[in-house]
Order: C-alpha cells, then sequence, then structure tokens
C-alpha cells in the first residue's frame, strides 16, 4: 500500500491553521495578499509580514504548508511577485500551488528547491495533461473535479510518479474548475473572480426580462423552491473515503479558506475520522459520519462528478447561502476557578442563555453538558444570558479534557436540506 493519504485543510488566517492543524491536518494551504484566489477579511490574515510566522508555526507540529500563488496573472502581478520572492523564500513553504505559467517560470528560475504543485484552476482532466506537468517539473497535480473516482484510478494507473490532490469537501463554483468571468462583468472589473475577489454571482437570485415587454420580469425557476439556477450544492465525500484511497489518491483537500474557525475545526474532525478509520480496518456508521457534516454550513450536498454517473440534485435552487444545521456557541479562551468551580472564559459567537444544554467538540472529544451557570468578564456578577461577541465565564456539568482547542455548538440538526 502507499504511504497514508494526506489530509490538506484551508489556513484562511493563522488561527485557523493552527486549529486545522491540531483537529487533524497533515497540511495545510493559504494564500498571500495578492496572489491568492480567496480574498481574506478576518483575524490574522497571512501578508508579506507573518507569512514566516505562519508556515514556522505549521513546521512547529511537523506538518507542511503549501503557499497558493494561483492568480491568473498581468505584467503588474508579475512585478509584485518578484518584489516578494525573497519574503516567499525565507518563509519556506513546502509547495507553491500555481495555475499560471508566467508564475510558473519565474518561481522555476527564482524559486528552483520548493515544490510546485499545479492548480485545479488548470482544468486538469487526463493522463497525458498529467505528465505533461509531471514533465515541467511539478510534484502534483490537483486534478480537476469534473473527474469521476474511475478515471481518478485511471490516471493514477497511467501516471503513478507524480502526487494527485483532489477536492472532497466544500463548496463548488458553476463554472468549469473555477474559470468564471461573471463576477467580473457584474461588478464592472472591480471584483475579479481570478484575481481573488468573486463577488459570487452564482449565489444570486435571478429573474427574466422579455426585451420587447419592459418592466415584466418572470421568476427563473427549475423548481417552486426558488430561483437560485446557478447555485450549486456543496461537495461531501465523507462516505466515499475508502473508495478515493483505493483509487491511489495522494491528498484529500478541504475547500474553505473563507470559512469559520468552526468549519475548519468540525470538517477536519470528520474526515481525520473517516481517514484513519480506514487504514485501521474499522467500519464507520456513514449516516453519522455524515449528520457530522450536516452540523457544518452548507448548501445541501452532493457527490458531484465523483461517482459513474454525475449527480444531477447537485444544484440548490432553494437556496445560495450557507445555512449550519448546528449554531456555533463560542469558543474557549481561558480557564479559572471560583469558589472551588472550574470556569472557562468563553467568546460567545451566538447567543446562550443559562440552562442550555450544548454540544462541545475537542480534537479527541465529543459530548453534550450543561451551562450552569454564566458569569460577566470581571467574574463578579452572574447574568443569565451570553450575547454574540461578549467576553463571559460559564461553569458546565461536564469539562473538556482540555480546552484549548474547545468549541461549542447546539445539539441536534436543523437546516436539513
Amino acid at each position: 500500500m502507499n504511504k497514508k493519504v494526506e489530509l490538506l485543510l484551508p489556513a484562511g488566517n493563522i488561527e485557523k491553521l493552527d486549529y486545522a492543524i491540531n483537529y487533524g491536518a497533515d497540511a495545510v494551504y493559504m494564500g498571500m495578499v495578492d496572489f491568492s484566489l480567496r480574498s481574506m477579511r478576518k483575524g490574522e490574515i497571512i501578508t508579506a509580514e507573518n507569512l514566516k510566522k505562519a508556515i514556522d508555526l505549521a513546521h512547529s507540529y511537523k506538518k507542511k504548508v503549501y503557499m497558493t500563488l494561483n492568480i491568473y496573472a498581468y505584467d503588474d502581478d508579475l512585478k509584485n511577485l518578484h518584489e516578494n520572492i525573497d519574503i516567499i523564500k525565507d518563509a519556506n513553504p513546502d509547495a507553491l500551488i500555481v495555475s499560471d505559467f508566467g508564475i510558473l517560470n519565474v518561481l522555476k528560475q527564482k524559486l528552483p528547491d520548493i515544490d510546485i504543485h499545479i492548480s485545479t484552476q488548470t482544468n486538469t482532466l487526463n493522463s497525458e495533461a498529467v505528465k505533461f506537468w509531471r514533465d515541467y517539473g511539478a510534484t502534483r497535480v490537483i486534478l480537476a473535479r469534473e473527474l469521476s473516482i474511475k478515471q481518478l484510478s485511471q490516471i493514477k494507473k497511467n501516471v503513478p510518479d507524480i502526487e494527485l490532490e483532489v477536492f472532497v469537501h466544500g463548496a463548488q463554483c458553476v463554472s468549469l474548475s473555477g474559470r468564471c468571468l461573471l463576477s467580473d462583468y457584474m461588478t464592472h472589473g472591480e471584483r475579479k473572480a481570478n484575481h481573488g475577489g468573486c463577488s459570487q454571482p452564482c449565489r444570486w437570485k435571478y429573474k427574466l426580462l422579455e426585451e420587447t415587454r419592459p418592466g415584466e420580469y418572470y421568476e427563473i425557476e427549475e423548481t417552486a423552491r426558488g430561483t437560485h439556477i446557478l447555485s450549486t450544492k456543496d461537495l461531501a465525500l465523507i462516505n466515499y473515503i475508502p473508495k478515493l484511497i483505493e483509487a491511489g489518491m495522494d491528498s484529500f483537500k478541504i475547500e474553505g479558506r473563507t470559512k469559520s474557525l468552526y468549519y475548519v475545526s468540525a470538517v477536519a474532525k470528520a474526515y481525520r475520522k473517516a481517514i484513519d478509520a480506514y487504514y485501521a480496518g474499522e467500519k464507520l456508521d456513514e449516516n453519522e459520519m455524515f449528520n457530522q457534516l450536516l452540523k457544518i454550513g452548507n448548501r445541501g450536498y452532493t457527490t458531484g462528478f465523483y461517482l459513474d454517473e454525475q449527480d444531477h440534485q447537485g444544484y440548490s435552487y432553494d437556496v445560495s447561502k450557507g445555512l449550519a444545521g448546528s449554531d456555533f456557541l463560542f469558543e474557549f479562551w481561558d480557564m479559572s476557578q471560583k469558589d472551588g468551580n472550574n470556569l472557562y472564559k468563553v467568546k460567545i459567537k451566538n447567543k446562550i442563555l443559562n440552562n442550555d444544554t450544548v454540544e462541545i467538540i475537542t480534537p479527541g472529544e465529543c459530548f453534550e453538558t450543561k451551562i450552569e451557570k454564566i458569569y460577566n468578564d470581571t467574574l463578579d456578577e452572574e447574568q443569565a444570558v451570553g450575547n454574540t461577541n461578549d467576553e463571559i465565564w460559564v461553569k458546565l456539568s461536564k469539562e473538556p479534557q482540555d480546552y484549548k482547542y474547545a468549541l461549542a455548538r447546539t445539539i441536534g440538526i436543523k437546516n436539513m436540506r
């Protein structure tokens, strides 16, 4: 058997990088401002100033970091890249993810000792294309999402001497391998999809206007449920991990650099469990595994193109925004004692009430507990509620064995689609 498959998680900022690794990632991928196809907005985003700090953190865990340089570049972008080459070299990422030939040529000249991974944006669909990238010096190809597991297996058999990476979970683009111009046109060039600024027009609602009947608008409906005709459901292959491993894939990639800390942690935990179970020869409850993903923000789930027949129910006509099956309630920040009781300082994400029953997840645990007391941030006053963005203290009926990376969510599953 080949080496154990890699679980690759997104790191939208340094905090998410830390949680992704502690929840089971073998490697993370991240972009630096100006060169990535995702524009980050929250947390300690990755910049030229903290790139080395982020990569050093991952390396301290003995995990790998792949840096995304996957924009389609203009000459000004290449000039900017030249100006940042020394920063990238000093940061020492384990690989660089590339889609543009110009960027690839610069990297081969300036950073010849860093591995090159070919982005899914190149739409690599066949063995000869994989051989081309191998012969051009790439060590890994991230295959297009438009391939079936059977086709993936055939490519690996035809080209066994290069690593192959596939997406297994997350949001999907309506266009072929992400190469879309809708956002460019609809924002008059202000939000370029292939420069990391996609405004996601495929998630918008549309109406039909016949040009000889001005003012008369008609709903565009695939069904009576809604009009999001371009909005794809999210990919979820949690129950096909064995088939993908046996197809010879080297890395399983999770989409979501702009997703929440909770999303990154919970998805990593689920797929880590699925991968480890395969190698241990354990059979998991497929319904339970899928239910864990239903607790995370999603637009409904699909298997996309990966099975022998395409999932024709793969579009989410009724909703464009991801809805979580469980609400992310709080993250743990600190621990203290009061009157002989352990109290935990938490940052509230969604409102909680005294006596609420919540579910705690950590890298090693998942259990229900009750909020027995809530104190204000100075620990000198009890209160009945914790509101969004509050920093408060809580007493729990059952406590995590290790609170450092613990998160709390509502119990059960709502918004099932």
